[in-house]
């Protein structure tokens, strides 16, 4: 049998979730498993858990290409957005551990720990390929981060004015935004900040692209869905001749010259979804929907 070669990342850990850590950590050495734990553990597990064995340490992505086949993601969306900087095109399977609130990225609840480690023994488990959007900009603000998962977000850079937003699909002229910022989002993201913008809810396997506006000073604008093998080209006009542009948690300032594509990223990347669980079941248990005393 394959020795299981396990990567744990996660960011905030409060002491409440310190048993988790510890069993995710006891389940991988009764496998005899490999274990590379980000540095951000490192004081935690300094005397506050115990590893039984020794533990090596990862900071960056090159320290995990060709050294571990999963990566456990502890914490909520954010944290689980964060791995996809770590993981990028290895094909590293990530495992969403919920340790946070809503979690439809890091679905699995932290009580499954037990059952996913059984999945990965066995193979019972299924692989869920998000897509990924790339943005392409002459200055290279964001380097080789240059991708999200969720959106590209434009915001305004004070709250005194508006923005215009220019939009091009496929060189066909789509809008000129009025509005408070601009998003971009994949399938992924269609549940996170596209939702709180009344962007529509796409099933993660579906091949498009959402622009939505946001805060539009046009009443009748409305998000719209695009393929996936479109190019997006803007152009900002604003009278502080800055904005924002967002990557997920990532964000950095662009001047008004500055012209943004946007298209598919290359690559995937693979989350590990238990072989009971579907994305309907998420979105109607994260979004409550039949919740009513009528049911």
């Amino acid at each position: 049998m394959k020795r299981l070669r396990i990567a744990i990342f996660g960011k905030e850990f409060s002491e409440e979730h310190f048993p988790y850590l510890k069993q995710l950590i006891d389940l991988i050495n009764q496998q005899h498993g490999e274990i590379l734990i980000h540095h951000s553990f490192r004081d935690i597990l300094n005397g506050a858990i115990d590893t039984g064995s020794e533990i090596q340490y990862f900071s960056n992505h090159t320290d995990l290409v060709g050294r571990v086949d999963y990566l456990f993601s502890l914490g909520g969306d954010g944290t689980l957005l964060d791995t996809i900087t770590l993981v990028r095109d290895s094909g590293i399977l990530i495992i969403g551990i919920n340790l946070g609130r809503m979690g439809f990225l890091a679905s699995i609840p932290k009580e499954n720990i037990i059952h996913v480690m059984n999945s990965l023994m066995s193979g019972n488990y299924k692989i869920d390929k998000r897509t990924l959007l790339r943005l392409d900009n002459a200055e290279k603000s964001f380097g080789e981060l240059n991708f999200a998962l969720n959106e590209l977000s434009i915001h305004k850079k004070t709250s005194s004015s508006m923005i215009t937003i220019h939009v091009w699909v496929n060189d066909l002229f789509l809008n000129a935004y009025w509005a408070d910022g601009l998003l971009i989002s994949t399938p992924t993201g269609s549940t996170g900040y596209s939702l709180s913008c009344n962007g529509p809810i796409i099933g993660p396997d579906l091949q498009s692209f959402v622009i939505s506006p946001i805060a539009s000073h046009n009443l009748t604008v409305r998000p719209i869905v695009i393929p996936d093998t479109s190019v997006i080209r803007i152009r900002v006009d604003s009278r502080e001749k800055q904005f924002f542009v967002g990557l997920d948690s990532r964000s950095s300032l662009f001047d008004s010259f500055n012209e943004l594509i946007v298209r598919k990223e290359s690559f995937n990347i693979s989350l590990l979804q238990e072989s009971d669980d579907d994305f309907f079941a998420t979105i109607r248990k994260k979004l409550l929907w039949g919740r009513d005393i009528r049911n």
